[in-house]
């Protein structure tokens, strides 16, 4: 298969976890590719993600490796062989990578959690108030790519909203709902919608008061991917000046899902969580 200029992060993970499965069957890498005829350059590259493998190598690899989890077989299978250009590929070359890597790592997604404190999580924020979230940025963007970016985001709420959707929760401290990213009518227009998606069938909207005692956990927030069987879930998390970082790792994984557990634990249930954001609408 031809190399690969610039890997998707889906593509890389694919990578990432072959070279799980190798180095778990204790190979090397010259190793595993004198089994399936390559050589140890290519092995590189597929494990990188610069270069594609196709099912019948990638099955091969498996039953060298050891490998019985069929379903993690079959979740790495549908990986190697996707060849959707969905519509984030619009964007590319105009928005920074991440932005493309988090719709595809959306649209293919199971389900997701998402945990905010101190902003409407993005598949719930309005047009107007991923304006005025893009217009903080510093430095100051185009006004051309900040409408890209908010176009962008508004497209994304398909995987909520779109003919495929994907059971979503969500859990939002009250400091992000009180927090105007606009004037009163925008905060309000916000909210309103919040509630009005938590309505769905696979919304679900829990709201972590200011009055809670004994929470520690303000630095928890993450947005949680389900991926076709739990080891091909996948974090995102702002890493600041370091831009997006996604998780993989199985022990990390583990660690978010039970974070979410205990963060969700202490939030308010749904329908207390509905009235609680109802009263902050119409406090504005």
């Amino acid at each position: 298969m031809p190399r690969r200029r610039q890997p998707t992060a889906r593509q890389e993970r694919l990578g990432v976890e072959l070279r799980k499965l190798r180095e778990a069957a204790g190979l090397k890498a010259r190793e595993a590719a004198t089994l399936i005829g390559s050589d140890s350059a290519q092995m590189s590259q597929m494990e990188s993600g610069v270069a594609g493998v196709s099912e019948g190598r990638l099955r091969s690899l498996a039953a060298h490796y050891s490998c019985e989890d069929q379903e993690l077989i079959e979740g790495l299978v549908a990986m190697a062989t996707d060849r959707t250009r969905g519509w984030w590929e619009d964007y590319r070359g105009k928005l920074p990578t991440p932005f493309l890597d988090i719709a595809e790592l959306e649209h293919h997604a199971t389900y997701r959690l998402d945990v905010e404190f101190l902003n409407v999580p993005g598949l719930l924020q309005t047009e107007d108030y991923a304006q005025g979230v893009f217009s903080y940025r510093v430095p100051e963007l185009p006004r051309a790519e900040t409408r890209l970016r908010v176009e962008h985001r508004m497209r994304r709420r398909d995987a909520i909203e779109g003919p495929a959707v994907m059971p979503y929760k969500a859990v939002i401290h009250e400091a992000a709902l009180r927090i105007r990213v606009g004037d009163r009518a925008a905060a309000r227009t916000q909210l309103t919608r919040v509630l009005e998606l938590s309505e769905a069938d696979h919304i679900t909207v829990r709201v972590i008061p200011f009055d809670l005692d004994d929470f520690g956990g303000a630095w928890s927030t993450m947005m949680y991917a389900g991926g076709a069987v739990p080891k091909l879930d996948t974090v995102v998390r702002d890493s600041g000046a370091n831009g997006t970082a996604f998780v993989d790792s199985e022990a990390q994984l583990g660690a978010f899902r039970t974070l979410f557990r205990k963060i969700e634990a202490v939030s308010l249930e749904p329908e207390r969580s509905r009235d609680f954001i109802h009263r902050l609408t119409k406090e504005l």
